[in-house]
């Protein structure tokens, strides 16, 4: 199967995401299995997995209804309560669930410490016993941070979403590859190469402005840690799905047939135990 790793559904609420301001009017409605089916289609993709946007149990049940709703979602990652003294409880209400891979928390938002501290690892530290998968979303300042982490639960399956944010749009590679290159020997952290074009300048990016950061993951994480995202519809902020897609399809254009195979859906499948 082709496999988009990363996207996301929602009912606009401007409430709840305050994070669409003003200047992301194209992302501000709903975007739902019906609008992403079609783009997949005329992309030769198979399927994808959805990912959390809100922290909160809600939406989680939600995207694992939609699920069971539409066969091109292979698996859902959601978010629980990491923090909370009943962990287990609220991971023990989704056990046997095999529709939901994994969690992911907004950690990007988070002050400095928060993935070291003691309930935020307490959390991390129940999700092997239930073969979930946790998504690290983090801005460039906090890989420190999350390498500290990976390295205490070397057990415990973890992948970097888009790239861990580097700041394309200022052209600053060095400090960023520095910290990314630690990643080489946890073989335990994946990465998907998703979300590019919206940490460029939106109207301004280029190709070539993007393949240096390629250079950068495929050099630490190979062919089988990497895998491919839209981060569909945030992508549309700077870029059609198509365009999207381009840039990786370009990137791999020499890569053999069995490496494109393992970025554009094995190593995903693997990954999130997808069918």
């Amino acid at each position: 199967m082709q496999i988009d790793s990363h996207q996301h559904f929602w009912h606009y609420d401007s409430s709840q995401h305050n994070w669409i301001d003003e200047k992301m009017m194209a992302i501000r409605r709903d975007f739902q299995p019906p609008d992403l089916l079609p783009v997949l289609k005329q992309n030769n993709i198979d399927g994808s997995v959805v990912v959390q946007v809100d922290q909160n149990l809600e939406e989680t049940n939600g995207l694992l209804a939609l699920a069971g709703q539409h066969d091109f979602i292979k698996g859902v990652v959601g978010w629980v309560d990491l923090l909370s003294d009943e962990v287990e409880e609220q991971l023990n209400v989704f056990k046997g669930n095999k529709m939901l891979k994994g969690f992911r928390h907004i950690v990007q938002s988070e002050p400095e410490g928060f993935m070291l501290s003691q309930d935020f690892k307490h959390g991390i530290s129940k999700l092997k016993n239930y073969g979930f998968t946790y998504d690290i979303l983090i801005y460039p300042h906090q890989l420190n941070e999350s390498l500290q982490l990976v390295t205490d639960f070397p057990d415990q399956l973890f992948v970097i979403d888009h790239l861990a944010k580097p700041y394309i749009a200022k052209g600053d590679i060095s400090n960023w590859s520095k910290m990314i290159e630690k990643f080489k020997e946890r073989t335990n952290v994946y990465c998907k190469i998703s979300g590019m074009v919206t940490e460029a300048i939106w109207d301004q990016w280029q190709y070539d402005q993007l393949s240096p950061y390629l250079d950068v993951i495929f050099n630490v994480f190979g062919t089988d840690r990497v895998m491919f995202g839209s981060d569909w519809p945030v992508c549309l902020l700077a870029a059609e799905y198509e365009e999207v897609l381009s840039v990786v399809n370009k990137y791999t254009s020499a890569f053999s047939k069995d490496e494109k195979a393992k970025i554009y859906g094995q190593n995903a499948c693997i990954f999130y135990d997808l069918n």
